[in-house]
């Protein structure tokens, strides 16, 4: 997979005319290589991927992570490099760049440090982006990743149910952000044990949950706290960050109340949510422009008084954010094999409605991914 998709970036790289392709964002790292954990800018080490047009793959890499390197990365050669040792991973590059007249690069996902260092050894003229060829290549799925999107939807179905079960009287947030991690977690190890031969692929859930309840729930991505929910209040529970099967992300995400809802306004405003989304979802399909399906959304909550919305939705992948966007100004036409999450939401002063799920676009419309009851009935707890 990992060899096939090296080779196809290779072709673009030629029809661009770029000789050597210098990637530094830690999901096109993985799209190319299989090669993931490994310590970034965080920590002040960069790993920078040089791919040459005609030569060899070369992967450059702090010491430390060199077995991580060695066992998953597919490249033609390593080069580890360790703290305060020669020029540290700069040493590699003047070789690598001498002889391209092209070099491209990622102008968004470069560190400065890098970039900084880039610069001294590529002009300005030589330099061109290479981030349209990787998010044009990365738009479709192969039949592999549609597969890691169904079982991330999996995951992350397991955690809403989780995260509802937990949801209660009396509860603390954090409580629901313990039991959404749990419920997915166990779905993903069971998943990984079933269908795949990848002993490191860790099943945890990470990120922090997004969620919140009461007078807090217009804070669209606050995080679960010790603040104790109580009857009568809404919900929001939100996985658009901690849906990450075997390192494709999905988004999802429900409104709830606790008993009852008592604000009949309340209940209004997450009509027209719901309706926003059946609206993106009546527009979604291949042929149409990514713009076409915010624009259905839009004219429902715009025609129900309410303000002009945030973008409806976006391409997923390995990245959370990938092409197209379902936002105003994108004419990206949709096609089959492409994985969106679509949103539903609307948001007054006091109160915020929002549901979400993640579609696969097939040959005459869309599938579902992710599943959860949102009639007003279904979602009273």
């Amino acid at each position: 997979m990992f060899t096939q998709r090296m080779q196809g970036f290779r072709r673009r790289m030629d029809a661009a005319g770029i000789d050597v392709a210098l990637i530094t964002d830690d999901d096109n790292v993985y799209y190319l290589t299989g090669y993931y954990d490994y310590l970034h800018m965080e920590f002040g080490r960069p790993t920078i991927l040089v791919v040459s047009r005609d030569g060899e793959s070369l992967l450059i890499t702090p010491n430390l992570d060199l077995n991580t390197a060695l066992a998953s990365a597919q490249v033609d050669r390593i080069a580890a490099w360790n703290d305060g040792m020669g020029a540290e991973w700069r040493q590699e590059l003047p070789d690598a760049l001498k002889n391209a007249g092209v070099v491209g690069i990622e102008p968004d996902h470069m560190p400065p440090l890098v970039r900084a260092f880039v610069g001294t050894l590529v002009s300005a003229e030589q330099a061109t982006s290479v981030t349209p060829l990787l998010a044009e290549m990365r738009m479709i799925k192969s039949p592999q990743e549609l597969q890691l999107a169904r079982h991330a939807g999996q995951v992350a179905m397991a955690m809403m149910n989780a995260g509802r079960a937990a949801i209660a009287d009396g509860v603390p947030e954090f409580e629901v952000a313990l039991a959404t991690s749990q419920g997915g977690t166990r779905k993903a190890a069971e998943l990984l044990a079933a269908h795949y031969d990848e002993k490191d692929m860790s099943p945890n859930t990470h990120f922090l949950q997004i969620m919140a309840s009461g007078s807090e729930i217009t804070k669209t991505h606050h995080r679960a706290s010790t603040r104790i929910m109580r009857h009568g209040e809404p919900v929001f529970l939100c996985f658009c960050g901690m849906t990450n099967f075997h390192r494709f992300k999905l988004g999802f995400d429900r409104t709830f109340w606790i008993g009852e809802i008592r604000n009949q306004r309340h209940a209004d405003v997450y009509e027209v949510a719901v309706a926003s989304q059946r609206a993106a979802l009546d527009a979604l399909r291949p042929g149409v422009t990514a713009e076409t399906v915010h624009a259905a959304y839009a004219e429902v909550i715009q025609s129900g008084g309410f303000d002009y919305p945030f973008r409806c939705g976006r391409a997923t992948g390995f990245s959370f954010l990938e092409t197209p966007q379902l936002v105003t100004g994108d004419t990206t036409v949709l096609q089959p094999g492409m994985v969106f999450a679509v949103d539903g939401s609307v948001t007054v002063e006091d109160f915020r409605a929002q549901v979400g799920d993640s579609f696969i676009i097939t040959e005459d419309g869309w599938e579902a991914v992710t599943d959860h009851p949102k009639a007003l009935d279904d979602i009273i707890i």
